[in-house]
């Protein structure tokens, strides 16, 4: 996402106060209690968007406090915290028992959409393409917590998520499956071109094949519907994983491909990108998972020298380093403020240009002399990172990925 404003929410807290009823060392508790928390989340839980510590429930009057975690580790280390200082809290681990023994879920939509509260009218955070597991944390009305294949946290409605439990996962992944290769199409209910619609499908979704017939291929969804597909537009997924080639050339390809596409805060879809994914679906097109945001994405990969000793962009430097589908990062705040926070990337083209999603996808340069030159995204410029050939471990293959192989 272009802006780290997309903060994880804390599960309401149920704090029942009442000023004349409670004492200061109620009070006291509750904020040692706080702080603890914030003294967790600095060690095991950095960012609030792949690690979660919350306070679910303080009642001050009751004494009762409960507290959520993904990370097991932090539960000790806020166990001995508080048993140090005499106070008790339950701790709960997510996944919870909310989701019962159906912790795995497969995504049922051409695109599934993400938001940071469970609510329609929340932010949207990120997206998910069909046929894509997910582990799901929690159960909260109509909505999921889940993690996505990148480790992303946010809440999906339950209607885009087929919940399975370990075996019937293993039996779904176990299916033969097609990857839909065309940028837009749809799925029908018979064999013909002139049948209803079944869903709309995207590059990147994935469906399990039944059988061909004809022109066709027969395909099931993660909740069983069956539905038909031109087989001009699908690709055994196998074949389509074996054949990626994650050179510069390939991955810049894949990116000119969305040229034109509209922005949308929290795409990562051929019906809309962010900055950041954007450069995401790029990768993915070429067998990679990488971080979500841009602010994560500059974290991997190798650092590739382009500003001079006053931390200003310096492009001899710049044309001298770069490589075509390094990624370049900007901060909107840059001279305005110390460590100025990442809010937008791009995909480096070669000789001064990038691509990037800023309205729609576009290409600008960062020659000064240039027709297409963005003098605002080269005012802002602060990183840049080489992903193909670092070995860092934040980039993933997919072959390489349960969320998507056996």
């Amino acid at each position: 996402m272009t802006l780290y404003k997309k903060i994880l929410p804390v599960v309401v807290l149920f704090l029942t106060i009442n000023h004349s009823c409670y004492s200061q060392q109620d009070s006291s508790t509750y904020r040692k209690i706080v702080q603890s928390i914030e003294s967790a989340r600095k060690i095991y839980a950095p960012d609030k968007r792949t690690k979660l510590i919350e306070l679910k429930h303080a009642d001050i009057i009751q004494k009762k406090y409960s507290i959520q975690t993904t990370e097991s580790i932090a539960t000790e280390y806020l166990q001995k915290e508080f048993k140090q200082q005499g106070i008790e809290v339950e701790f709960i681990q997510l996944p919870d028992e909310t989701v019962g023994d159906t912790k795995i879920g497969v995504v049922n939509l051409s695109v599934a959409n993400l938001r940071t509260q469970p609510s329609h009218s929340a932010e949207m955070a990120t997206q998910v393409l069909l046929g894509t597991r997910v582990d799901i944390l929690q159960k909260s009305g109509g909505d999921f917590r889940v993690r996505t294949p990148e480790g992303y946290i946010a809440w999906v409605p339950t209607s885009s998520i087929s919940p399975m439990n370990q075996q019937d996962f293993e039996l779904w992944n176990k299916r033969e499956k097609v990857i839909y290769t065309e940028e837009f199409g749809k799925s029908l209910s018979q064999a013909a071109v002139n049948s209803l619609r079944v869903t709309d499908l995207v590059y990147g979704d994935i469906l399990a094949l039944d059988k061909r017939a004809g022109d066709y291929v027969q395909v099931s969804y993660p909740d069983n519907r069956k539905a038909y597909i031109p087989a001009s537009e699908v690709e055994p997924f196998d074949e389509w994983l074996s054949s990626r080639n994650p050179t510069a050339d390939n991955i810049l390809a894949s990116a000119k491909t969305m040229m034109g596409l509209p922005y949308l805060w929290g795409g990562t879809s051929v019906k809309g990108v962010d900055c950041s994914g954007f450069t995401k679906t790029s990768y993915f097109m070429n067998g990679y998972i990488i971080p979500r945001d841009a602010s994560q994405q500059v974290l991997a990969g190798e650092k590739i020298d382009i500003l001079d000793e006053n931390g200003d962009f310096d492009s001899a430097k710049a044309l001298k380093n770069l490589k075509p589908a390094d990624l370049l990062f900007f901060a909107m705040s840059k001279g305005t403020r110390e460590n100025p926070r990442v809010t937008h990337v791009a995909l480096y083209l070669g000789n001064g240009e990038f691509i990037h999603a800023a309205g729609t996808v576009r290409i600008n340069s960062m020659l000064r002399d240039a027709k297409n030159y963005d003098d605002f995204q080269t005012r802002t410029v602060v990183a840049a990172r080489r992903y193909l050939g670092s070995g860092d471990s934040q980039i993933q293959e997919i072959a390489k990925s349960n969320y998507y192989t056996n």
